[in-house]
């Protein structure tokens, strides 16, 4: 760990790794080999004269690019020696993906806590602010992160869209959604539903939704799908580009609440975000 920032791991396709990285990355790489900095899965240096076979892999920190900070706070709901829960801020990525490794949630609060085992037990999206649980110790986390992929964990959350009459609700939204990498945008195909999201009508054009699965997207793309597109969401129904340092516009959902049994202890928890539509 460096920084709050694990290596990144490389598939490599096989042969002299020196030349295959080199190749793919450019001198920075080739540096970084001569270095000493990149190791095997088994924690061997990499030198020039190392050969590794077809799809293993190597480890190297990597040299960050500058990015836009995200210029907003991210309050600490609550702590204990197993888990961190915090109020996400809009525009804040939940951990290291693409464009935003430095800028997220992940490494924000390894640096701020000084806890480099910290792990998040679910994400949410990028532009979604909100309730994220992160887990201290690596002893519990398998066990919070098997509540979200059991589906163990009540999330409600709130949404502003226009005020529609024709839409009769409450209603639950079932559908099947894909997303592919190629693509920005998730999308509902024909076959068996494997998203549910439960629309409710809480006056003044604020909704209160609560999936029941956990789909890409699948609160943007099911209220899209009811003809309420979530105010300022910049992909459903259509693709609006925004600069990478336009934070005026936040996209209106909230995780305003997760709720579940405690894994460890059996006790319920309850935590609540301190955040409000605009």
């Amino acid at each position: 760990m460096r920084d709050g920032l694990g290596p990144a791991r490389v598939r490599l396709k096989g042969g002299p790794v020196l030349a295959e990285l080199t190749d793919r990355f450019g001198e920075a790489a080739s540096a970084k080999v001569r270095d000493g900095e990149v190791v095997t899965t088994a924690g061997a240096v990499v030198d020039a004269d190392t050969s590794l076979p077809p799809g293993a892999f190597v480890y190297l920190y990597r040299e960050l690019r500058e990015e836009v900070p995200v210029p907003f706070d991210m309050p600490i709901l609550y702590r204990d020696n197993d888990i961190v829960v915090v109020d996400k801020p809009h525009f804040l990525a939940t951990m290291p993906r693409g464009a935003h490794v430095a800028q997220t949630a992940l490494v924000r609060l390894r640096r701020e806590l000084h806890i480099p085992t910290l792990s998040p037990a679910h994400r949410l999206d990028r532009l979604t602010a909100g309730v994220l649980l992160f887990t201290v110790r690596r002893e519990v986390r398998g066990a919070y992160q098997t509540l979200f992929a059991r589906s163990l964990v009540r999330k409600t959350y709130l949404a502003r869209a226009e005020i529609n009459p024709e839409v009769e609700l409450p209603t639950v939204v079932r559908s099947r959604i894909i997303k592919e990498r190629s693509r920005l945008q998730a999308f509902e195909v024909p076959g068996e539903p494997n998203a549910e999201t439960l629309v409710e009508d809480v006056g003044d054009g604020v909704y209160r939704l609560t999936p029941r699965t956990g789909r890409t997207h699948q609160l943007r793309v099911h209220m899209a799908s009811l003809g309420l597109p979530i105010t300022a969401d910049p992909l459903y129904p259509n693709v609006i580009e925004v600069p990478p340092d336009d934070f005026t516009r936040p996209l209106q959902l909230i995780a305003h609440r997760l709720e579940f049994d405690d894994p460890l202890t059996g006790e319920r928890r309850a935590f609540v975000s301190g955040r409000s539509l605009a």
